[in-house]
Formats: C-alpha cells, sequence, structure tokens
C-alpha cells in the first residue's frame, strides 16, 4: 500500500510537471471596430482590455475606430475586421446580402444620442429646428433616421429636417462652428463636453422620441460564426462580461474611459448615469425595438418591406453568460 502511495505520489508530481513545461495556449488576435471612436456606448472594449476581461476567455483585441457605420461595414466586409460594434439600422447590410450577422444586442433606447446646438445657436427648442440642417455621420445610419424621426413626430414629415453626412463628433462639431450646419443629430458625451465649454447647448435625447429601440449591435462576419462559433461565444462572454464590470466598478470604469474619450471626469460621470440604464446586458434583442427597426429600413427607403429576424441576426449566442 505503501509502494502505491509513493507511486501515485510520482506520477502526480511528473504530471505537474510536464503540465508546467507546456506552453501557454496564445490568445485568438480578435480584430474589432467601433463605428465611432468617441462613444461611451462602445469602451467596454477598451475597458475589458485594460482589465484582462478577454484575455480571460482567450481574446487578444486589436480595435479600430471608424467614421460611421458605412466605414465599419466596409471594414467587415474587406475582412479587416472579425467584429463591429454598430448601429441596429446598420443589420440592414445583412438583409442586402452582406456577409455579417448581428450576434447580439447592446444597447436599448437612443439615450446615449441627441440633438446639439451652439451655445450662441437662435435655436432654443426642438420646434425651432424645423427647416434647419442637421449634421449626422453618413446617409443610412441611425443618426439620418433619427432626424428623420423627429419631423415626423412633430408633424413636420420626415423631410423637415436636411440631414447633412459629416462623419465624426469631431466633423460635425467643426462644421457647426463653421455654420456648414445649424444643428448635430451625434453622441450625447459630445453634448456634454460642448456645454462643460459653453460652445453648445443639448436641446433633446432621442429616447424621448424613440423609448424602443435596437441602439447598438455587435456583428460578426458569417464565415466566422459558421467556422469558429467558439471564439464568437468567447467575445461576445468577454464584451458581456466587460459591461457588467462597468456596471459594478462606476468609478474605476470613468478612470479607464477618460484617455480614450478624451473627455472631463465630469462629463464621463453624466455620460454614465444617463447611458447606463439602457445598455443590454445579456444581449438579447428586444422585440419593440426590433420591430422599430424593422420600420425605420421602410422609412429610410433602405428596404422595400421589413425583414425577418433571421435575415439579419442570430440568436445561436443569447442569452451571454459570461
Amino acid at each position: 500500500m505503501r509502494t502505491l502511495r509513493i507511486a501515485s505520489i510520482a506520477l502526480a508530481a511528473i504530471a505537474s510537471a510536464l503540465t508546467l513545461a507546456l506552453p501557454a495556449h496564445a490568445a485568438d488576435k480578435v480584430r474589432v471596430g467601433k463605428s465611432v471612436g468617441t462613444a461611451w456606448t462602445f469602451t467596454p472594449l477598451d475597458v475589458g482590455a485594460h482589465e484582462g476581461i478577454f484575455a480571460k476567455y482567450g481574446i487578444d483585441l486589436e480595435i479600430a475606430a471608424f467614421s460611421g457605420d458605412a466605414k465599419l461595414q466596409q471594414g467587415l466586409l474587406s475582412n479587416s475586421l472579425e467584429f463591429g460594434l454598430g448601429s441596429g439600422p446598420s443589420m440592414a447590410f445583412a438583409v442586402k446580402g452582406a456577409p455579417i450577422v448581428a450576434v447580439a444586442s447592446f444597447a436599448n433606447e437612443p439615450r446615449n444620442i441627441g440633438v446639439t446646438v451652439g451655445a450662441n445657436s437662435a435655436i432654443k427648442a426642438v420646434a425651432d429646428l424645423k427647416g434647419k440642417m442637421m449634421a449626422i455621420s453618413t446617409t443610412g445610419s441611425l443618426t439620418e433616421w433619427l432626424t428623420k424621426r423627429i419631423g415626423t413626430a412633430e408633424g413636420w414629415g420626415a423631410d423637415a429636417i436636411r440631414p447633412v453626412a459629416i462623419g465624426d463628433a469631431v466633423q460635425q462639431t467643426a462644421a457647426m462652428r463653421a455654420g456648414q450646419v445649424d444643428a448635430l443629430m451625434g453622441a450625447m458625451e459630445n453634448g456634454y463636453q460642448l456645454e462643460e465649454r459653453h460652445e453648445g447647448r443639448i436641446i433633446v435625447s432621442m429616447d424621448k422620441y424613440v423609448p424602443h429601440f435596437v441602439t447598438h449591435v455587435i456583428f460578426a462576419r458569417k464565415d466566422l460564426v459558421a467556422s469558429n462559433p467558439d471564439e464568437v461565444k468567447r467575445f461576445l462572454q468577454g464584451f458581456f462580461g466587460s459591461l457588467q464590470w462597468i456596471k459594478d466598478h462606476k468609478k474605476e470604469s470613468i478612470a479607464i474611459v477618460e484617455p480614450v474619450l478624451h473627455e472631463s471626469p465630469a462629463v464621463i460621470e453624466k455620460t454614465y448615469d444617463n447611458q447606463m440604464p439602457m445598455m443590454v446586458l445579456d444581449g438579447q434583442f428586444d422585440a419593440q425595438g426590433l420591430e422599430l427597426i424593422k420600420q425605420s429600413y421602410v422609412d429610410l427607403g433602405t428596404l422595400p418591406e421589413k425583414p425577418k429576424d433571421e435575415q439579419m441576426l442570430t440568436r445561436q449566442f443569447l442569452p451571454v453568460r459570461p
């Protein structure tokens, strides 16, 4: 019996030594894009990378920022990215045949988007926007649809406010300062920042007009979903694990994203408090929001009719459980 115990201990020691001698499995290099680089809603990527949350799931992130949904989709189509964080309306690309699919939702009503004007603008309320020019990111984007949504909701007609495709928040703000547009439809945090500098005023947050929506989704290339579903699952676990960490660590997450967003802690805290309630912690798609998304495609003339869910998204990985 004593001999057997000694042999067992010896075998265990050998097995342990062999395990230590084996090289650690390298994390999968994953390229992911943000449709814009200055949105707080996209910072789970930065926080998760900083805190090693993605690494916990064997994911090594390479993060890129684009100047709108259309540019992000180009990155996905060119195989420059495996994943992309974009807007719900961009799911129309999948319906039209693009080899991408939405694998999760992570933000519902668009509390993160609003209308901002210059500090000295004659525009004081939503009613003053009729007939004005609104800076948006790109044609066919969520910001264009939201601009049309105001006109429709106010009874002016979808084209009462003229959208002008400008690009990201920096470009939109520059255009507004130069008088090329009257207002901008963009990130609330940009509006908060302009208010802090006494350079702008927020007129309205768009959740007033759209209480149910699918504002942001995670896209993946269809070939990746088919060939490596485990990588998709692990990426989603990293993302939603990061989002939960942000929810549980407000102060720490604000400090991490400050150099990413180039905003003051006060602005980021205001953004956090405003936008955290819209975030989805398990990736599930809101049913009412999806119906409105489908209607937005028809409203924008993007699609002739409402698509079916399976044409633009998959629930294969839902709910996500980090």
